[in-house]
């Protein structure tokens, strides 16, 4: 019998945040393959309840994802079991919270706690590690993958009734401050004045209710742009597909963005700002475009309208990166060779 892990994540599905996609996904890779494991969603019970609960399934290994979010709940569990804790950094607790004044002591804590960290991509690896050189050796990298459970058809013209001449970008995200959701809207507006096809889709969870309050605002009187609220992530592969441009203008990623990935494995074009995070996966103008600014992006965005061939190429280029380099496969191996160095867990 392999081992059991507790799995803590800050989110779970129904939910369509990232860790929420990226929790289910590993969840059932590694289900896949034989272990024994439990997912708790600490936005859904009560701390006391997740202890609880952790304590009766008696697992070999704490996971949890969030350094901040579930991080101290993990590291407070792992120790009074006696068990190793693995915590995966998913975003901003790597970005934000490490470097925060009023969060990072505590972050800091439960990474020195964690007997491993995981992290998306080498540059992440190499931020945490200039605070906390110590901790370089428990550092290691398991990059994400896609992974959709299902592949549901969006009746995407009941949300909105679009014209069948259309350039469609597709802004996929929760409305939040890191995600930027208000930076598009000056640059395209110029742009649907010269190129009356182009229309601008929101599809995302409402995070921070002062951005979306503002979106709100910003989008009013703007008959080519549209927010529809939240897509279940079954129906994100269909939705995607009929974008002709997927954008992300983050502030920071951790890493990897699962809404860059999954467009990119779906043969999409990307245009995504130039942080690290979007440039371990878009090699500017080979797999998708980056911008630096305001200007850059209008640009880009005028360049992708514009050319269809373009779009083409750089989503046939894209689909071909995530399927050599971010197989499913690969990131499960990841986390079971960790688990693995943690706790005796047999070759799958």
């Amino acid at each position: 019998m392999p081992p059991r892990v507790a799995l803590l994540t800050p989110f779970a599905s129904p939910s369509v945040r990232g860790n929420a996609i990226t929790v289910a996904r590993i969840a059932h890779g590694l289900g896949r393959r034989g272990m024994e494991l439990r997912t708790w969603d600490l936005s859904a019970s009560a701390e006391r309840d997740v202890e609880a609960g952790v304590e009766a399934f008696a697992p070999a290994l704490v996971h949890a994802f969030h350094a901040y979010r579930t991080g101290p709940l993990a590291l407070r569990l792992a120790r009074r079991m006696e068990v190793p804790l693995l915590v995966t950094m998913t975003g901003t607790d790597a970005n934000h919270d490490l470097f925060d004044p009023r969060r990072a002591a505590l972050v800091r804590r439960v990474l020195e706690g964690a007997a491993a960290i995981a992290v998306f991509h080498p540059t992440v690896a190499e931020r945490v590690a200039s605070v906390l050189p110590d901790l370089r050796e428990r550092l290691v990298v398991v990059p994400q993958a896609v992974g959709f459970a299902s592949d549901e058809p969006v009746d995407l013209g009941a949300r909105w009734a679009l014209p069948s001449r259309r350039v469609l970008f597709v802004f996929p995200a929760g409305i939040r401050m890191v995600k930027r959701p208000r930076f598009p809207l000056a640059p395209m507006e110029r742009l649907a004045g010269r190129n009356p096809d182009v229309r601008l889709l929101y599809a995302g969870p409402v995070l921070d209710d002062a951005e979306g309050e503002a979106l709100e605002r910003a989008i009013a009187g703007r008959p080519w742009v549209r927010y529809v609220g939240v897509v279940p992530h079954a129906q994100m592969p269909s939705l995607l597909r009929q974008a002709d441009v997927v954008l992300n203008c983050s502030i920071s990623e951790g890493g990897m963005a699962n809404s860059v990935l999954e467009a990119l494995a779906l043969g999409r074009a990307v245009l995504a700002s130039d942080i690290p995070g979007n440039r371990s996966l878009v090699d500017d103008g080979v797999t998708g475009l980056l911008f630096h600014d305001e200007r850059d992006f209008e640009a880009a965005a005028g360049r992708l309208a514009a050319d269809g061939a373009l779009r083409q190429r750089l989503g046939a280029a894209g689909r071909r990166h995530v399927e050599t380099l971010y197989p499913a496969a690969r990131e499960i191996d990841g986390y079971l060779a960790v688990y693995r160095r943690l706790a005796p867990v047999p070759s799958a």
